[in-house]
């Protein structure tokens, strides 16, 4: 296959996906669903209302450790690739023409953005081809750490937490800079199923997923063999905390 062939490829499914794209840059514009809460005079929290539970965090507030887990379990060439996995892409169309389904699509993490902001979940190879469109085009309109950012505010990860932040203080009662290594690796690995993996109802499974996080991270050196071997070692241990209301209604 020769390089015009492929560009010539390229340009035709993007002129087919091209017209019903949604624009890149508008997805700050849309507004993440967070609780209400109330507070009292002196900013102490009374009560919170609605269905999700999600605190937004800016990407200087991200522990660095946590930015790593989630780059080791999803994305490792998260800061060096230009959005998308053409690899990935290549395989998923190779699966749907061979057997009618996409099996493993290679999504990076601007890639689920793309989707989770603008798509569905459909297992379309046009749904991947815009995906992957619309990844391009938001690494041209964002930074690396903003998109990091966006994507760890908007993922769901099961008993109606959304966002990092949330799903610290709903499975462990803590605040997203108190979780520990083994904590935000557990996190971390509950993306791809949150029921399969969620650490209250499967800590079995969460546990597996936790070591494959954590070996990851050791493989690209985000963590040393010591952190290595105390986060493997720290038990599953988890449980559902409600709101910490600090006054009673």
């Amino acid at each position: 296959m020769t390089v015009i062939s492929v560009t010539s490829g390229v340009i035709g499914a993007y002129s087919y996906v091209a017209p019903s794209l949604p624009q890149a840059k508008t997805i700050k514009e849309i507004p993440l669903q967070i609780p209400l809460r109330i507070f009292s005079r002196d900013g102490r929290l009374i009560e919170e209302v609605g269905e999700r539970r999600r605190f937004l965090v800016d990407y200087d507030d991200l522990p660095s450790y946590v930015v790593d887990a989630f780059i080791a379990a999803e994305d490792d060439r998260f800061f060096e690739h230009p959005g998308i996995d053409y690899q990935g892409i290549l395989r998923a169309g190779f699966q749907l023409v061979s057997t009618g389904k996409i099996r493993s699509g290679g999504s990076t993490i601007t890639q689920q953005l793309a989707r989770d902001y603008f798509l569905t979940r459909e297992e379309l190879f046009t749904r991947k081809l815009r995906e992957a469109f619309l990844a391009y085009q938001i690494e041209k309109k964002f930074s690396k750490e903003e998109i990091i950012a966006l994507f760890l505010n908007k993922m769901f990860f099961g008993q109606r937490a959304y966002g990092v932040a949330a799903a610290a203080q709903v499975f462990y009662g803590k605040s997203l800079q108190d979780i520990n290594i083994a904590e935000a690796a557990t996190l971390a690995g509950v993306l791809p199923s949150p029921s399969f993996y969620n650490p209250v109802r499967s800590p079995e499974n969460a546990a597996m997923r936790r070591s494959y996080v954590l070996g990851r991270m050791r493989a690209l050196d985000f963590i040393d063999a010591a952190q290595f071997k105390e986060a493997m070692d720290y038990p599953v241990q988890s449980k559902l905390h409600g709101t910490a209301n600090e006054l009673s209604a």
